[in-house]
């Protein structure tokens, strides 16, 4: 779709924009931000470790602003949310941990789908009604490898597989912006959804499988296959300041998507399923209390 290889320097100016990015104190989070300081935007490094975040704003230039956010605990969501004041132009919902050792959230999720879906969930839909013009996810390839079972999302009945845990609630991210964008067509607002992913990009995500081989095939792939997040950071970039429709999913455009130049890629059926969408919704409600705020969004 693109005319030529894009890059962050065919970013526009986001002077005046205030973008909210989960995870913005290392890897792709921080490219992001960096990049985006960099052409003006007003950045809030939503992190778990304020003085790392703040350590990494130093190192940002611009405008930033380091916030307390800690999306394995639902009381921290709801504080970011209740502090808020003003707009947010465009929300990255970025933050993510993978194939790590079998855990719980505060509230008691499996810390996979609890990190990666269910806090970013809840603070989506705490912060809608300031948000006015988009909501970028991060998915991953790794939904291709995953399958999501509504009835035990939690990994209770199942023996737990951390890659497993980790495709499934990456399929939850792309399901959940699908339902997102659904909703907010339904009433009438201009707010768009849309998910990126990396490809392969070489970060520290990789580095907590508490398994050493698992550990040492992916270091190995990240010095001989992966990007850098400088690179791995094109897709969030440009689905966050491109004139895209809602729902659109950006990637790499190389060979299976490991690396490459910003593009619209493909998803799995499962994770296109508008009925399996509605259903997550109705499920990630339930466990974490919060609902999309219809009324607040009408315009």
């Amino acid at each position: 779709m693109t005319t030529h290889k894009w890059t962050s320097a065919d970013l526009p100016s986001f002077q005046g924009r205030t973008v909210v990015i989960t995870g913005a104190n290392s890897g792709l989070g921080l490219a992001t931000a960096r990049e985006l300081a960099r052409v003006d935007a007003r950045v809030v490094l939503a992190v778990r470790d304020v003085p790392r975040g703040t350590e990494a704003a130093r190192g940002i230039g611009g405008t930033t602003e380091v916030r307390a956010l800690d999306l394995a605990d639902l009381s921290s969501v709801r504080r970011f949310a209740d502090d808020w004041s003003g707009d947010i132009d465009v929300l990255v919902n970025n933050a993510g941990i993978m194939m790590v050792p079998e855990g719980h959230t505060k509230d008691g999720f499996e810390s996979q789908i609890g990190t990666n879906h269910l806090g970013h969930f809840a603070l989506t839909n705490l912060l809608l009604p300031h948000i006015t013009d988009r909501v970028v996810t991060l998915a991953s390839q790794a939904h291709r490898r995953g399958t999501i079972d509504l009835g035990d999302l939690n990994w209770e009945s199942r023996k737990y597989d951390r890659s497993g845990a980790y495709g499934q609630s990456k399929i939850a991210n792309l399901l959940f912006s699908l339902e997102l964008q659904r909703r907010l067509r339904e009433v009438g607002s201009p707010v768009r959804a849309l998910n990126a992913h990396p490809g392969w990009a070489a970060t520290n995500l990789q580095s907590h499988s508490g398994n050493r081989l698992a550990g040492a095939v992916m270091s190995l792939g990240n010095k001989l296959i992966a990007q850098d997040a400088d690179a791995g950071a094109r897709p969030t970039l440009f689905a966050t300041s491109r004139d895209l429709p809602g729902g659109s999913y950006v990637g790499p455009d190389g060979f299976y998507e490991i690396r490459g130049y910003p593009t619209l890629v493909g998803r799995t059926p499962e994770a296109s399923d508008v009925e399996l969408a509605k259903r997550l919704w109705t499920t990630s409600e339930q466990l974490t209390g919060v609902r999309f705020p219809a009324d607040a969004m009408k315009h």
